[in-house]
């Protein structure tokens, strides 16, 4: 796969995650199933967050391990499209970055001492994002659900 075909990639996640969640509205925004776990637009805000942070994991300054303060930031937004703009903003640089790169950077390992990743290769972050992504996109369709929601088909 080309540099130009991660980038697809990461629309692609994009794209599905947007088909499933496009039927929950503001009136679910702080809808959770069960106290302590992340709302609706606080899921929508980590997917962002974690897309950040595959990113400047990968081909930034390194791993932030504070997962409990992205928590807290995803969970700070003040609304669903607050959330679903961060997720644009954060995709649209993902594949800035990544199209950016070329295959022989794509391709080049973390080092053994990567406390993430040891010696994968950094195009793993595009696959992360992708995986992350849908298991945040299957969270948030079992939320539409219990709304009385049936989100539509992500490959649509």
């Amino acid at each position: 796969m080309t540099e130009n075909g991660w980038a697809s990639e990461l629309e692609m996640a994009k794209t599905f995650f947007n088909n499933s969640t496009a039927c929950l509205t503001e009136e679910d925004a702080d809808y959770a199933p069960v106290p302590g776990v992340f709302t609706v637009k606080g899921h929508v805000a980590h997917v962002a967050r974690t897309v950040e942070w595959f990113i400047e994991g990968a081909f930034g300054a390194g791993w932030d391990l504070n997962f409990e303060q992205h928590a807290a930031e995803a969970e700070a937004v003040a609304s669903l499209a607050e959330a679903r703009e961060w997720v644009e903003r954060a995709f649209q640089h993902a594949k800035n970055v990544v199209s950016a790169k070329t295959e022989d950077e794509l391709r080049e390992c973390f080092p053994a001492s990567d406390p993430m990743m040891p010696g994968a290769p950094k195009l793993v972050a595009v696959t992360g994002i992708s995986d992350h992504t849908a298991h945040h996109r299957g969270a948030l369709t079992v939320y539409a659900r219990l709304r009385g929601k049936v989100p539509a088909m992500p490959y649509a």
